[in-house]
C-alpha cells in the first residue's frame, strides 16, 4: 500500500473539501468514522481531516476494509451516466426516428421529469431535446445525400411540414429548403474516463475534439471548431468516437500505450508540426519544452512551441502532457496538472510492464 505524506494528505483534503474534479482518479478518502470511502467530489458533508485517511487506488481503500460510498459510487467512473440516462440513450439509437411521448417514457417505466433533469445535467439539453438533435441530424444527414424533403421529413416521423422545417431550423440555423451548400454534421458523445469524462466529437473519417468537460474554455474551442468547420454539432456516435471508447478504457487500464483512431489536425502548419512531433515522444518518457524546441529546429521560438502544445484539442492522443519544465516542474496542462502528474506517472508505470 503506498504510504501518503502529510503535505500530500494536506493536499488531498483541501482538493475534498473544494469538491475539485481535477483531482477525480488521482485518489479516494477514507472516513474512518463511517468506514466508507469517497471520490475527491463526494457530496457528502465532509469529515474532519483526523478522520480521514487517503488513498491512490480504490483498491488499496478496500484492502484497508472501507466500503464504496452509496452517494459518490467510487468503483464507477466519475460522471458516469446513471441507469436511466443509459436506458433512454439506447432506446434513441434503437430507434432515432421516435418522437417521444408520455406513454414511452412509462412503457420504460422511466419518470419524464427525471429524465428531463438528468438529461440537463448532463448534456445541457432535455431528453426531448436530445431525442429531437438525434433526429434532426438524421434529417441533416438525408437532405445532404439529396432526398427530398418531404421524404425526410415523413421519415423523422413528422406529419407537419411547417412543424419540421420549424424543428430543423432550430437546430441547424436554417430551413431545409435553404440548405443548398449543406454543412458538415459532427457527431459529439460523452466518454467516461477515471480522471472525469471527456467530450469527443467527430466526423464519420476522424475524431476533431477530445478534452475533459472541465477544460476552462472547452466551450470557445467547441464554438470555434464548429464555425471553421462550417458545422452542427449534435449528439451521437461515429466509428472513430467508438474506436476511442474502447481504446481510452484499454488505455488506462495500461494495455495500449499507442492510439490508432483516425484523427483530424486542424490547425497551422506549424502547430501541426507541433502535434506531429508529440505523438513520437514514446510512451512512459517525458521532454522539456526548450528539448522539445531544440527537436523542431526552433530553439528561439520555445514560447510559440509551448502555446501550440496548448493549442491541442485532442487530449492524450496528441500526449502534450509529456511535456515539462526543464527542471522537472510539470509546467501548464489544459486538462489541470493533477491530471497531467497522473498521466506521466501512469505511463510510466505501465512501461515497465512491457
Amino acid at each position: 500500500m503506498t504510504i501518503i505524506s502529510q503535505s500530500k494528505a494536506k493536499t488531498f483534503y483541501k482538493a475534498l473539501l473544494e469538491k475539485n474534479p481535477e483531482y477525480e482518479g488521482t485518489f479516494f478518502v477514507g472516513v474512518k468514522t463511517t468506514g466508507v470511502f469517497c471520490r475527491p467530489t463526494c457530496p457528502a458533508k465532509k469529515p474532519k481531516f483526523e478522520n480521514c485517511e487517503f488513498f491512490l487506488t480504490a483498491q488499496e481503500a478496500l484492502l484497508a476494509s472501507f466500503r464504496p460510498c452509496k452517494r459518490c459510487h467510487p468503483l464507477s467512473d466519475p460522471g458516469s451516466p446513471s441507469k436511466l440516462i443509459q436506458t433512454l440513450i439506447d432506446a434513441v439509437e434503437a430507434n432515432p426516428e421516435k418522437r417521444w411521448n408520455t406513454q414511452d417514457f412509462q412503457d420504460l417505466s422511466a419518470d419524464e421529469s427525471t429524465a428531463r433533469r438528468h438529461f440537463k445535467k448532463r448534456f445541457g439539453m432535455t431528453f426531448v431535446e436530445y431525442a429531437r438533435a438525434r433526429r434532426m441530424g438524421i434529417a441533416f444527414k438525408e437532405i445532404r445525400e439529396g432526398k427530398k424533403v418531404i421524404d425526410t421529413q415523413l421519415n423523422t416521423g413528422y406529419e407537419s411540414s411547417s412543424g419540421f422545417r420549424d424543428a430543423f431550423s432550430k437546430i441547424m440555423g436554417a430551413a431545409p429548403s435553404k440548405l443548398k451548400d449543406p454543412a458538415t454534421i459532427l457527431k459529439t458523445a460523452w466518454l467516461d474516463t477515471p480522471l472525469g469524462p471527456m467530450l469527443a466529437i467527430s466526423d464519420d473519417d476522424g475524431l476533431y475534439l477530445l478534452e475533459f468537460v472541465d477544460r476552462r474554455g472547452l466551450e470557445k474551442e467547441i464554438e470555434k471548431l464548429r464555425a471553421k468547420q462550417k458545422a452542427m454539432i449534435i449528439p451521437g456516435s461515429t466509428k472513430p468516437i467508438t474506436s476511442i471508447t474502447r481504446e481510452l478504457k484499454a488505455y488506462f487500464a495500461g494495455k495500449l500505450q499507442t492510439f490508432e483512431t483516425p484523427i483530424h489536425l486542424t490547425g497551422s502548419p506549424f502547430q501541426k508540426t507541433v502535434w506531429e512531433a508529440l505523438m513520437k515522444i514514446p510512451y512512459g518518457t517525458t521532454k522539456s519544452y526548450l528539448a522539445q524546441a531544440h527537436t523542431l529546429g526552433k530553439e528561439k521560438a520555445v514560447r510559440a512551441v509551448a502555446n501550440a502544445n496548448g493549442a491541442n484539442q485532442l487530449a492524450i492522443i496528441i500526449p502534450c502532457h509529456r511535456i515539462i519544465n526543464s527542471n522537472g516542474a510539470l509546467g501548464g496542462y489544459g486538462g489541470g496538472l493533477t491530471r497531467k502528474q497522473y498521466l506521466i506517472d501512469h505511463e510510466l508505470k505501465n512501461r515497465k510492464k512491457h
